[in-house]
């Protein structure tokens, strides 16, 4: 108890003394005084206002209330006060690979293209229409917003779907059976000539731009032929959008959506802290020939076809990222990192489905990926030119490695029988709570494709991933 009396005494002395010192400076200069007691009551006010502020937008990491789906992950819950958000990423249960993924944001439905074959559209529709997963899928029949990539088969042909007489517009693509407020897709198309480019905002090329050539007229080929500049698939994308467009869609190309921005992202507000940004590539308003632009000494023989067109997305939610670059190989990453401002996200789909032409490293150290969801037919020789440039290809793995080991696999293939596919991790869901913390769900394993049994058979281990 004096021990305590003493500890007591002691720590009031500065008090005292402080209290003292303060009395005779107010005494000497009054005025001084009374504006340094104001100044440092300003400051301090301003300090806790930047506090709850920050606390209110989700900014500030709480480590009591850090949680995630997996013991392992890495993730640090923020707390929040944002809408929730979730990406799907759909099996569309066919031995082929391509893109089609779901983004519920607040109460915004979004698709980001519809690969790979014409019938995947019946897939993609049922899963979009599924209500037995509560309040993540489309109620009202209508996508806010849809993004077509690039002009690939492998993510544009779930869009036209099959000729239907029963269906509006006589095709059953997903043009056709959804309301669609905006569309916004790529700006070009290269010829199959190897030299001439279609303006997807002008096909026809009816404003006569020497730039272009008409998307339904032929070249001659070296044998004599006459051949079409674009696939058969292509032109019905056109159709098929131009219904959707009758039927009240907003239309703009990444070109047209930039017209005004002087090369400037932009950006749509979808709900509370809830964000989805077109990101700026030069290969929205620069042709492939024009690639000598982005960096003198790139030669367009290098170019990657459509690829290097596709448009990219960076969702946000609170302190949380999001990234979506399509097909984008070498040199429309090198774009995207020259000309934005990129973050570390939470969540990256892997380029052109795990390529060893994408996901360079020159991007990757840029955004430094917490998970990644590889859209593909694992092991199917579909687009490969050898064994271990099947998706996903060794040399991916080897770079995604360094920075994160939670990779999934939508679906499975065989390399010797292109018919044969299985879900791998099958539908892969990843959302988001108000309160920013992140959740896995797939519809067949949940198991890192680093542990899996084709990984074991097809696939050298990383180093980083052994420990």
């Amino acid at each position: 108890m004096d021990c305590m009396a003493k500890k007591k005494s002691k720590g009031l002395a500065p008090s005292k003394k402080l209290a003292k010192s303060l009395k005779k400076e107010a005494k000497k200069n009054p005025k001084g005084f009374f504006i340094a007691l104001a100044i440092v009551l300003v400051l301090a006010l301003s300090c806790v206002g930047v506090y709850l502020y920050l606390n209110h937008k989700g900014l500030l990491r709480n480590p009591e209330n850090d949680s995630s789906s997996e013991s392992s992950s890495q993730y640090v819950s923020l707390q929040g006060d944002c809408d929730p958000i979730s990406f799907h990423f759909i099996d569309r249960e066919e031995p082929y690979s391509g893109d089609s993924i779901y983004v519920k944001a607040g109460d915004k439905d979004i698709l980001i293209d519809a690969g790979a074959r014409k019938g995947s559209a019946s897939a993609i529709k049922d899963y979009l229409c599924d209500s037995g997963r509560g309040g993540d899928y489309v109620a009202d029949g209508k996508l806010e917003y849809v993004i077509s990539t690039h002009g690939h088969q492998d993510h544009i042909a779930g869009f036209v779907g099959n000729v239907d007489a029963k269906s509006p517009g006589g095709r059953n693509g997903l043009f056709h059976t959804f309301k669609i407020d905006n569309l916004i897709d790529f700006s070009y198309y290269d010829s199959s000539d190897g030299h001439s480019v279609i303006n997807n905002a002008d096909p026809s090329n009816s404003k006569g731009n020497e730039r272009f050539v008409d998307y339904s007229s032929t070249y001659r080929t070296p044998g004599g032929k006459d051949s079409a500049h674009v696939s058969a698939l292509y032109t019905d994308y056109v159709a098929s959008r131009d219904y959707a467009i009758s039927q009240g869609t907003i239309w703009r190309t990444a070109a047209g959506l930039m017209e005004n921005s002087q090369g400037e992202s932009y950006t749509v507000e979808l709900g509370k802290n809830l964000a989805m940004t077109v990101l700026y590539s030069y290969f929205y308003d620069h042709t492939s020939a024009e690639v000598a632009g982005l960096e003198s000494s790139y030669k367009r023989s290098s170019f990657s076809d459509q690829n290097d067109y596709s448009v990219s997305l960076l969702f946000t939610q609170g302190s949380r990222n999001f990234l979506f670059t399509g097909d984008s190989e070498a040199y429309a990453e090198h774009s995207l990192a020259k000309y934005n401002a990129l973050p570390h996200v939470d969540l990256f789909k892997a380029g052109h489905h795990g390529s060893y032409t994408a996901s360079g490293e020159e991007l990757l150290s840029r955004v430094t990926p917490s998970l990644c969801v590889v859209t593909c037919c694992a092991g199917n020789t579909e687009y490969a030119s050898g064994a271990s440039h099947t998706f996903p290809a060794q040399e991916f793995l080897d770079r995604i490695s360094a920075y994160t080991d939670r990779v999934y696999v939508t679906t499975l293939g065989d390399m010797k029988d292109k018919s044969k596919f299985a879900p791998f991790n099958g539908n892969v869901v990843v959302s988001y709570s108000g309160e920013s913390q992140e959740s896995l769900l797939c519809s067949n394993s949940s198991s890192k494709l680093k542990d899996s049994e084709w990984m074991k058979a097809n696939r050298v281990l990383p180093a980083s991933w052994a420990t």
